[in-house]
């Protein structure tokens, strides 16, 4: 019987072409496609900081300094960016309460690819983020209670309690969802000495 990893891979390979390269105006730019690059996005995505700030950082990361410097075909990349990091879904999806987050809950996302992927440590091996997203939409998750630790935290955060009518029930769940509740407010982040220099680098060759 196929593992479930080697099931994914051979999905990828015969269903899926994940991008490797983004191509604006004629000029090819190659991605950083570890998936470790595309969570720093999207966490700098959700930072309160300046949108052109944000754009700016994700270019980079993911494209490189040379298209840092395309300023002429900025809005372009960053479309391109958001593509790559929506796996290709540009369609807007309604707003909702997260019950995950890629930084609070790496250690469970790492536990829970192991037990579901045959070993699989995400910490030794560089996946592209699509593959990475798959795999993780595709983690166990099961009425019966058969849930990677990953889903069994989020099916928690989204418990309603108002629905437990036993009190001694009602307590432990509520305390068992604070204990594993997401931080509302994150710490604004902070760019790297690397990263700053790029920003500034962009508003000279913008005359900003």
């Amino acid at each position: 019987m196929k593992s479930k990893r080697n099931m994914v891979s051979q999905m990828k390979e015969t269903l899926f072409s994940y991008p490797e390269y983004a191509e604006v105006n004629g000029k090819k730019y190659k991605i950083n496609t570890d998936y470790r690059v595309a969570i720093r996005c999207n966490e700098i995505s959700m930072q309160d900081i300046d949108t052109a700030e944000k754009g700016m950082a994700i270019i980079y990361l993911l494209f490189g300094e040379d298209a840092l410097k395309d300023v002429q075909n900025y809005k372009q990349l960053v479309e391109k960016a958001f593509y790559y990091l929506r796996c290709g879904d540009m369609e807007e999806k309604e707003e909702k309460e997260p019950d995950m987050d890629f930084i609070q809950d790496f250690p469970y996302i790492v536990t829970s690819f192991k037990t579901d992927y045959n070993g699989l440590d995400i910490t030794k091996e560089h996946i592209h983020w699509w593959d990475f997203y798959y795999m993780l939409t595709g983690l166990s998750q099961s009425e019966f209670g058969n849930s990677c630790i990953l889903n069994r935290i989020r099916d928690l955060r989204n418990t309603d309690l108002s629905k437990i009518t036993d009190p001694n029930e009602r307590e432990k769940v509520r305390k068992a969802k604070e204990q594993f509740a997401l931080k509302k407010n994150k710490k604004q982040r902070e760019f790297t000495e690397e990263e700053l220099k790029n920003i500034e680098e962009y508003h000279k060759l913008v005359g900003e």
